[in-house]
């Protein structure tokens, strides 16, 4: 394993290392500040796309893409910087569109399950086998995915700060009924505990915002919250490839959605574009008022595009801007 053996750099030799390489710096006193607040190890994540590349042949034949040390032709640091701005302001929209999609899963998973009990989160028989089977591996014995929710939403209970916790916590022994715990509950939490509902109550969940199964609508929790964690801590999120993806309905099963499949590449399938239409898609199901779709699309139509990089870097399909899902 090599040793880390690079030099600590000044902001002044980091922005000469960056022209040495290619970057055009019109400004030195805008790219002090930029270096400053943003930092280079930031800043060049966001260049990365800018780097130069060759193709070669692997051991098996194969062409294969090289990244090169140096930029390409007409790199700016100007550019690097709308797309910093660009990001943040992206990251901003998916946070509040994802909020007002958490408190609606909340209200709807604890309205469904309620029916059943006050306490249906603590009973294995509301939710499916495969949920509350304990694991047989006898090399790593393991409580079920059940008991393991309970226990990461036991601790996050005990930790909680929350009036109406006390309240529950002083007159009831620390027991919560479901639509109380509920309001607790991190946009994780809830991902897991739908997985593992009963089919009929998880697809009356997905039927209130109009998506066709249980499976789709996991699937969309699972990827909304990956967006969500990476925004909120200020991850790239403008061309990042999703770890998890949301799973794109078959065509005709959600007509707004069908362009999703226009493009079977990998940026059609793990670009960002995907889950901000999905966010989209469930935000006008909570709000057919809202105007996130809109500014979103505003948004998207404002990308600093360049010979490099375009709203296709994104995963958008082409012509997206002409789908209804972004219109009033």
């Amino acid at each position: 394993m090599a040793e880390y053996a690079k030099p600590w750099l000044s902001v002044e030799e980091q922005i000469l290392r960056l022209t040495r390489q290619g970057v055009e710096v019109s400004d030195k006193a805008h790219a002090v500040a930029l270096l400053e607040a943003v930092g280079y190890y930031r800043l060049t994540g966001y260049l990365y796309p800018f780097r130069k590349s060759e193709q070669y042949l692997d051991a098996q034949g194969r062409p294969r893409m090289r990244i090169l040390s140096g930029y390409r032709s007409g790199t700016t640091l100007t550019h690097a910087a709308e797309i910093i701005t660009f990001d943040r302001q992206l990251r901003m929209l998916v946070m509040e569109g994802v909020e007002r999609i958490e408190v609606a899963v909340r209200t709807r998973i604890g309205y469904a399950l309620g029916r059943t009990s006050a306490f249906a989160h603590e009973d294995p028989n509301c939710f499916t086998p495969a949920f509350t089977a304990e694991s047989t591996d006898t090399r790593r014995p393991a409580p079920s995915r059940h008991v393991q929710w309970l226990q990461r939403v036991n601790a996050r209970r005990a930790g909680s700060d929350e009036r109406f916790v006390d309240h529950f916590r002083e007159k009831y022994d620390d027991r919560m009924p479901i639509w109380a715990l509920t309001e607790i509950l991190e946009l994780g939490h809830l991902a897991v505990l739908y997985r593992g509902m009963k089919q009929v109550d998880a697809e009356q969940i997905a039927s209130a915002f109009e998506v066709p199964t249980k499976k789709l609508m996991a699937s969309w929790l699972a990827s909304l919250n990956y967006v969500r964690n990476v925004a909120a801590h200020h991850g790239r999120l403008y061309n990042r490839s999703l770890q998890y993806a949301p799973a794109r309905p078959k065509i005709g099963q959600i007509p707004a959605l069908d362009h999703l499949r226009d493009e079977e590449t990998t940026k059609g399938t793990f670009g960002t574009y995907n889950a901000l239409a999905v966010i989209a898609y469930l935000l006008r199901t909570i709000d057919s008022g809202s105007d996130w779709p809109l500014r979103l699309a505003a948004l998207l139509q404002a990308f600093p595009t360049s010979q490099t990089l375009t709203v296709q870097s994104m995963g958008a399909p082409r012509r997206w801007q002409d789908v209804s899902l972004w219109h009033s």
